[in-house]
């Protein structure tokens, strides 16, 4: 899951940069208005948490322009306009969901996962196939009920597994949902993540589609 995060206080949008990652989130940060519209019209994007005070444009402007180019893509304003009138003109400008600042990070990530599951890509908080237990609110899992210790890349790859269970997916959309700007990303590396993964799940839960990608079955 790639977020496109605009914030234009440095040492906050570091802060809840790094607090996304170990949510297992692919993070790329903007601070202005111009580079996110920019960002998300040439890079593949799945969420944008938005904020409204930009040095260079209003983030209402922002938005609207988004929703002029993508009427689906998942937008949280996280700001600190926090009056009723602020809220209202921010969800009917397109927003799906507005916190205001200061926020619990508890909070947002719970907001973001109701986010996830609108767009279909979690229908719950935990995900269950052959014997594999994603849970995504507390980033565990668990195999034939053991705990299963995974680091955060091949957690990353699991999850897009069985959120897209039944779909073929290409090395290279594995690759947008797990990397960020100026990652140095190896030719193997997706094949790395899966060989690894393998020697720790089921047999056959992981399949290749030769020539096409990965995939493993639906339930």
């Amino acid at each position: 899951m790639n977020i496109l995060l605009v914030e234009d206080d440095l040492a906050l949008a570091s802060a809840l940069g790094d607090s996304l990652r170990r949510q297992n989130y692919a993070v790329n940060t903007v601070h202005t208005g111009k580079d996110a519209l920019a960002a998300v019209k040439q890079a593949e994007t799945d969420m944008v948490v938005l904020d409204l005070g930009l040095p260079d444009m209003d983030g209402l402007q922002v938005l609207k322009t988004l929703r002029s180019r993508d009427a689906t893509l998942p937008v949280l304003i996280l700001t600190a306009r926090d009056s009723m009138n602020d809220k209202i003109l921010g969800l009917d400008g397109g927003a799906d969901d507005y916190l205001p600042k200061p926020f619990d990070m508890a909070e947002l990530f719970a907001r973001l996962r109701v986010l996830e599951r609108r767009m279909g890509n979690a229908t719950s908080s935990s995900i269950s196939l052959h014997g594999v237990a994603l849970n995504l609110a507390e980033h565990t899992v668990s195999v034939n009920d053991q705990p299963l210790s995974l680091p955060r890349r091949e957690f990353m790859v699991l999850r897009i597994l069985m959120e897209n269970a039944g779909r073929v997916l290409s090395k290279q959309q594995f690759e947008s949902k797990l990397y960020e700007w100026g990652d140095e990303v190896a030719s193997n590396t997706i094949e790395v993540h899966i060989s690894n993964l393998r020697k720790k799940l089921p047999d056959s839960f992981i399949k290749t589609i030769r020539g096409v990608g990965y995939t493993t079955p639906k339930g």
